[in-house]
């Protein structure tokens, strides 16, 4: 059986902005509309569900309030170069060079801040933080960069 929280229903989305070194189109600095979605599955428990949905979105809108309006930057990159420069972050990849402001920026545990690794990370924060029911099987996050475009993690729990 299966549980599932879309983010669109739900208001569970950011935006933000980020690139992809050395991709053709994404390697400039771009934004997106990110929706999450997630999914649980397991068998039903003692008291009648799965698992309860409000500590699972309470965990999701962690990622909201964290990611929101930010610039998300790739803190495991060998081709993205970031430095502390006291009030800001000097970023250089490639031949490109960029200066944000520290309150604008999260860096996150990714090698590159595709939907795909973002999500990764994500399912193994929520899993470290959230004791899951020995009910539940598996835990699978989406997101959508652009509505039809969802990449999906599923970690085994």
């Amino acid at each position: 059986m299966m549980l599932e929280i879309d983010g669109e229903h739900s208001g569970i989305r950011f935006s933000a902005c980020h690139f992809i070194p050395r991709h053709e189109k994404c390697s400039r600095l771009h934004g997106h509309s990110y929706i999450l979605r997630l999914r649980v599955d397991g068998d039903i428990g003692e008291n009648g569900m799965i698992m309860d949905f409000v500590s699972l979105k309470k965990e999701l809108r962690k990622f909201v309030d964290e990611f929101d309006h930010r610039t998300l930057l790739p803190g495991k990159s060998d081709i993205v170069k970031i430095t502390d420069d006291g009030d800001s972050y000097d970023v250089i990849c490639d031949s490109k060079r960029y200066v944000f402001p520290k309150s604008d920026v999260v860096i996150l545990d990714v090698p590159t801040t595709t939907a795909e690794e973002m999500t990764k990370m994500m399912v193994n924060r929520m899993v470290n933080d959230i004791e899951f029911p020995k009910n539940v099987r598996s835990i699978s996050i989406g997101m959508d960069e652009e509505r039809g475009q969802t990449a999906w993690y599923t970690l085994e729990v």
